[in-house]
């Protein structure tokens, strides 16, 4: 199951540790590896020298200490023969009579391959040269080991037979602290995931030193890094380790343990390969790049799928923050892209006067908050702001009386215009039946708005500054040539779900008590068009989620597809893992196969987009990020979904 969606479940485990005895040792690793295989783990790695213990210092001169190791892994084998989970191990290993630190990977009962160690550090606390020889001064490419015919190198991948894009290579501790690790090359030749067996001990300052380290690896190489270092059990004659493990996948975190823990443990996640290709697949840098060395081994392996549940949270607001302190500081940030990207503009026109429709709504709110933004950071009296609010035929009072209170609260120019005669004179002009309640009737109305405004421009030489939000382009929910049109559109990338934080967060630092209760209750007001009447108490009927579906669906789908190229049945496994208590699958799939379609056949309005500044990593700007005929098929697309 999770093979099938691109997943691959990683463990990193510190076993509890003897320093010089592999009895002990190797029945903690069975241990850990019995558990992981249970849990569904896949691929699981273990810490630098496991097997001895990395402290040994001097027994790795002993013959009986190196023969015990090599006793030990042959047990190894035997306990994991049945057992479909692929490990790596450290020890020490003599090989052309020169002594390598090694990592030995191992597959129901075989051993597929002895990676050594490269960079062998000797200053400061270590001094590793004293024993090991680096994976430079090797001589054989392949070695014989327990009966085993196996390749020698660093130069290995291990590649699944049946899924090409799993794929990963191995470093030893100090390779990826050096200046040019061999993950670098490794990734450039195909792996996926790197494993690091490692054995760094514990220093004030180190261990953030050691996640920016990963992460930044993980990040730059486009891959999955797991990370397992030796623990708190190994010999604290001098130095104290605490058995860091780490797990990550392009510098997003997935998964650490509690470090100095006496006892053993694991960590696991589960990484998606298929982000990773698709991250790859769209990142020109990396692709331009050619392979350092092209001489590897492939040594084909056989990753057993699992029907174990996801192991993996998604965020259900993936545009939104979780933590509140980092919300707001993307609100602050967010909003001077914007204002910045509109001030940049009002001073290459030299227009000092905007035009904003205002109705009362979450878009047209964050608009005009963005436009106060702008003229204090260019010293422009809010006066210069012409807010027009058109009431029409689905217009409610409480809609119409936050759009007024809010523009005099900024002291704004307000200007209101009734859109109902003139769309009442352009229905009989078109022969249209008002009564009618029909698109047509609607997009009038939205039309009737956007001329106003664009005339309004005209006459006071002002900029019309758009309110659309990119949840409405995605899924083509704008009147094209109506409020799908503006002079400079500062929403454009704003999803509808960020838009209700952004509003928010402005009450934080409105200029007083008058202003927050207004922007207060636009929150609390339900999201419409009001193209058609309220009932008849006044409240609004037309009610946008229950016509299109959920925002905060469309933008867990939006996300997902455009972030990370995910498909369709990707998409709708983990959005009903995601929403599992707020939707049913039907209701999912059911959302899904409407955004999917409309995401298609709505591009043309994308096509001719105005400008406004890209603020996320997600941007539909024809001129952007987006490269899309106006005129495709959906239909691949949704096919997929009908096995789901």
């Amino acid at each position: 199951m999770l093979k099938k969606y691109g997943y691959v479940r990683i463990g990193a485990a510190v076993p509890k540790l003897k320093v010089g005895d592999p009895v002990f040792n190797t029945n903690q690793i069975i241990k850990q590896i019995e558990e992981a295989n249970i849990k569904g783990v896949q691929i699981i790695t273990f810490p630098e020298l496991s097997i001895t213990g990395y402290t040994a210092a001097d027994l790795f001169f002993q013959d009986i200490l190196l023969e015990n190791a090599l006793d030990n892994l042959k047990r190894l084998l035997n306990a994991t023969k049945d057992m479909d989970i692929i490990s790596i191990v450290g020890m020490p290993l003599i090989v052309d009579s020169s002594l390598f630190n090694t990592a030995v990977v191992i597959n129901k009962g075989k051993i597929l391959g002895v990676i050594p160690k490269t960079y062998i550090p000797n200053y400061n606390e270590f001094y590793e040269a004293r024993w090991f020889r680096s994976s430079i001064e090797k001589i054989s490419d392949e070695i014989n080991i327990l009966g085993n015919l196996v390749p020698f190198d660093t130069n290995i991948i291990f590649r699944d037979k049946t899924n090409n894009n799993i794929a990963f290579a191995i470093e030893i501790c100090e390779d990826v602290w050096s200046v040019n690790p061999p993950s670098n090359r490794h990734v450039l030749n195909g792996a996926t995931i790197i494993f690091n067996l490692s054995a760094s001990n514990e220093i004030i300052g180190k261990v953030e030193y050691r996640k920016n380290l990963i992460k930044m690896q993980s990040a730059k190489n486009l891959c999955g890094y797991v990370y397992a270092s030796a623990g708190v059990n190994e010999s604290s004659t001098d130095l104290v380790f605490s058995g860091h493990s780490l797990i990550y996948e392009n510098g997003v975190m997935l998964a650490e343990n509690n470090r100095f823990d006496f006892d053993s443990n694991m960590i696991m996640a589960d990484i998606d390969i298929n982000l990773l290709i698709n991250n790859r697949v769209r990142d020109t840098s990396f692709r331009s790049i050619n392979p350092i060395c092209q001489n590897y081994v492939k040594v084909a392996i056989d990753v057993k799928d699992t029907n174990n549940e996801l192991m993996r949270d998604y965020a259900k607001y993936p545009f939104v923050p979780n933590n509140e302190i980092k919300r707001k500081m993307r609100c602050e940030e967010i909003l001077n892209i914007q204002a910045s990207g509109l001030a940049k503009r009002i001073n290459h026109t030299g227009l000092a006067k905007t035009v904003i429709g205002i109705s009362g709504g979450l878009d047209s709110t964050l608009a005009f908050l963005v436009i106060i933004k702008v003229y204090q950071k260019l010293g422009i009296d809010n006066s210069n702001i012409i807010a027009v609010t058109m009431p029409g035929f689905g217009t409610t009072d409480r809609t119409y009386d936050n759009a007024i209170k809010l523009v005099k609260n900024y002291g704004a120019t307000l200007r209101e215009i009734n859109i109902k005669d003139a769309c009442l004179q352009h229905f009989t002009d078109i022969n249209h039946d008002p009564s009618i309640y029909d698109i047509t009737y609607e997009n009038a109305q939205a039309r009737e708005r956007t001329q106003i405004l664009m005339d309004i421009a005209n006459q006071v030489g002002g900029l019309l500054i758009g309110t659309g939000d990119l949840s409405e382009l995605a899924l083509g929910w704008c009147t094209y040539n109506g409020d799908h049109m503006s002079m400079y559109a500062v929403n454009a990338s704003i999803p509808k779900t960020l838009v209700r934080y952004l509003v928010e967060y402005m009450i934080d630092i409105a200029p007083n008590n008058e202003c927050r209760k207004t922007i207060k209750d636009i929150l609390e007001t339900p999201i419409s068009p009001e193209l058609l009447p309220p009932d008849e108490y006044g409240k609004i009927v037309q009610k946008t989620e229950n016509t299109i579906g959920p925002y905060v669906l469309h933008d867990f789908f939006l996300y997902h597809r455009q972030r990370y190229g995910a498909s369709p049945i990707k998409i709708a496994y983990i959005a009903n893992n995601t929403f599992k208590d707020d939707f049913s699958k039907e209701e999912i799939l059911k959302w899904l196969i409407i955004f999917m379609k409309r995401f298609t056949n709505q591009q043309f309005k994308r096509s001719c987009l105005p400008d406004g500044p890209k603020v996320g990593t997600i941007s539909l700007s024809p001129r952007g990020d987006l490269r899309m005929p106006s005129d495709a098929s959906e239909e691949i697309w949704v096919k997929k979904l009908k096995g789901f």
